[in-house]
């Protein structure tokens, strides 16, 4: 009976993220809907089944910081019937995210920074604030650092997810690596101490991008609108492509650990057997 109640703790955690949110229906980079996507997005969520326990979203929410943007992304996210958790990116602006969502207690956790600690799951959730006012890159103070090792200290058995905006690890986008969390040596060593970490997440990179991070496995959310193009060439320009909108799934277990899926906002043909009555379909 034990093993039946153990076996039986689960948790289903959704990720997106960087809708880039404008407002007035404005194209972002005058290409992309990006309201329209995030409306898509959160459509795909609700139908969801199983049903996720909650959302997390990995910054970048709006495109320039401006509350009239954050009005916009709030009226859309009203739409999302499951529980949402939110972190800055670097086109975030606090003040602005903050006074759109009073709600959203856990985001005024700390005294300067959008971080969190959220344990009403079987799974831990910390968010960490890696923006930087006005640049593109981000940052992690030795605050941030000390207070995310003396929270994962608090309790080393219960898994966590820890979710920060940049990536840590070295993608191979040119571009995208001159703009990466400047900290990450640091944030590795800091993970490394806690054995429950089972993923440290990022958006930023427009692509699910995975490595090897802190003994861990550090992973990046797909865009929820517009994709950063896959150029693993030296100097290779800033760009992006419209393929297919994604989010990840993050299933965690007793019995199996932390899986994690990717799946697809746009909807495609199927799905279709491997069988009929006759065995493997010729």
């Amino acid at each position: 009976m034990a093993d039946q109640a153990l076996n039986s703790c689960s948790c289903l955690i959704a990720q997106i993220s960087d809708p880039h949110i404008k407002a007035g229906g404005k194209l972002s980079y005058r290409q992309v809907d990006t309201a329209n996507a995030l409306r898509q997005a959160v459509n795909t969520l609700n139908h969801l089944a199983p049903r996720p326990d909650l959302v997390l979203i990995s910054g970048d929410l709006v495109d320039f910081g401006l509350p009239e943007e954050y009005a916009t992304f709030k009226q859309i996210l009203a739409e999302l019937t499951l529980p949402v958790y939110l972190i800055p990116g670097n086109h975030d602006e606090r003040q602005h995210l903050c006074a759109a969502f009073p709600e959203h207690r856990y985001l005024f956790q700390h005294h300067h920074y959008l971080q969190w600690v959220v344990d009403d799951y079987p799974v831990r959730l910390i968010g960490l604030d890696s923006s930087v006012p006005g640049k593109p890159h981000g940052e992690l103070s030795d605050e941030s650092l000390a207070w995310l090792d003396a929270t994962l200290a608090e309790k080393p058995e219960k898994p966590t997810l820890v979710m920060v905006h940049h990536h840590p690890f070295v993608s191979g986008i040119d571009h995208m690596d001159r703009q990466p969390l400047k900290q990450s040596t640091a944030l590795a060593e800091v993970i490394g101490q806690h054995s429950q970490v089972e993923r440290v997440l990022c958006g930023h990179l427009h692509r699910s991008v995975q490595a090897r991070f802190g003994n861990t496995l550090a992973i990046s959310c797909p865009g929820v609108s517009h994709q950063v193009s896959l150029d693993l060439n030296p100097d290779g320009p800033s760009r992006f492509l419209l393929e297919p909108p994604g989010y990840l799934l993050h299933q965690w277990s007793a019995a199996n650990g932390m899986i994690t899926h990717q799946g697809f906002i746009e909807h495609y043909p199927g799905p279709f057997p491997f069988y009929d009555a006759n065995g493997l379909i010729d």
